[in-house]
């Protein structure tokens, strides 16, 4: 015969080697597929692709984004129109008195004077603007 059965000793011993587990494997599978998820979840951010079918309608109305631009010569200009540095408040609340959104983009001039620009901001606040956008120009890699 192949094997020895030995009556002597304990039979409900065999195989005590093969009852311990070991976790170490599945401790690096769990670690490999976080990894993976991890990596691919940002990934699925993308949105479905739909053709959109054509509309003679006019579409709903979509507030315009109002930008405030200040000048190096400290001129301002609501959007593209020229505005008055006296009438600036105005301008905004004129503007601004129809809009759901009060939300307003300030661009100004690198070389402009850092007082320039708060005294505009503080403008812009009396006018009752709740948000303030600052625009700026991404910078290059080189």
């Amino acid at each position: 015969m192949a094997f020895n059965v030995d009556t002597s000793s304990n039979p409900r011993r065999i195989g005590t080697n093969l009852a311990e587990i070991n976790i170490i494997p599945l401790v690096d599978v769990v670690l490999v597929l976080l990894l993976i998820f991890m990596l691919t979840a940002p990934m699925m951010y993308r949105g479905i692709d739909v053709n959109l079918p054509k509309a003679a309608a006019k579409p709903t109305a979509v507030e315009e984004r109002l930008v405030l631009t200040v000048t190096k010569d400290r001129s301002l200009f609501l959007n593209d129109k020229r505005v008055a540095a006296g009438g600036l408040e105005q301008a905004i609340r004129g503007a601004f008195a129809t809009r759901k959104d009060k939300t307003l983009y300030l661009k100004a001039d690198a070389g402009l004077a850092y007082g320039a620009v708060i005294e505009t901001m503080d403008h812009v606040r009396r006018a009752g603007i709740e948000r303030l956008g600052m625009v700026t120009e991404p910078t290059r890699e080189r």
